[in-house]
């Protein structure tokens, strides 16, 4: 079963504008559900989704400002899918002992806190329909399995915490129909890591796995490869 839901969906990617972000978008579009682009940069998320063509919708969204996910909300409505992709590395090259705790603020900002607030708008709706999927673009730098990684400490710690509310939005959603799981697509060709080896369009098959699940896949889980690893 390659987890396509039979029913066409609703997705929301968010940090949709480019990188893997786009290609998620990309992936979700050609398995025919309705994409919305959700990005900071609106006009480069109003491009994606001429690209992308059909009825994929571009919004702006600030995933760190809880007016601009209101307003996403609201003109949006209710959706199926949600992706957490939006996200920020700053602080590569920095030490646990030395990085700046503003900067480590900024990555549980975006990276965490982010993803939580998006979800809190989206996953009510979910539950009381009865259906729905969340995905965290999460990384294995964030792995006490794997390790965390001390040369981007602000990011490893933000991603670590995206893993914890994973669990705990899963817990939540057990069992109402709505399966909540992190991916960790690997080193991904992005702006971030310019040098990795995967790119974005492979990375993304993963994702829009996870967020067309069928209503017996995992939940509360963390995957890499489509299958589950240790936290």
């Amino acid at each position: 079963m390659n987890g396509v839901t039979a029913k066409r969906r609703t997705a929301l990617v968010t940090g949709a504008n480019r990188g893997l972000g786009k290609a998620v978008c990309e992936a979700l579009a050609g398995l025919g559900h309705r994409v919305v682009v959700a990005g900071r940069d609106e006009r480069g998320a109003r491009c994606v989704a001429a690209e992308i063509g059909g009825d994929t919708v571009p919004v702006a969204l600030d995933v760190t400002d809880d007016g601009s996910v209101r307003r996403c909300r609201k003109r949006v409505g209710a959706v199926d899918i949600l992706v957490n992709n939006a996200g920020v590395l700053l602080d590569g090259g920095t030490s646990p002992s030395s990085v700046p705790l503003d900067l480590v603020e900024r990555h549980l900002q975006v990276n965490t806190v982010g993803a939580w607030r998006v979800s809190q708008a989206f996953l009510p709706d979910m539950m009381e329909r009865g259906w729905g999927r969340i995905v965290m673009v999460s990384s294995g730098t964030g792995a006490f399995s794997n390790g965390l990684f001390p040369g981007a400490p602000a990011y490893s710690v933000s991603k670590a915490a995206l893993n914890a509310v994973t669990v705990l939005l899963a817990e939540e959603a057990r069992d109402r129909g709505v399966l909540v799981n992190a991916v960790n697509p690997g080193r991904v060709r992005t702006r971030m890591y310019p040098n990795a080896e995967r790119t974005p369009r492979e990375a993304a098959v993963d994702v829009a796995w996870a967020a067309t699940l069928p209503g017996n896949g995992p939940t509360g889980v963390f995957l890499r490869g489509r299958r589950p690893i240790p936290w």
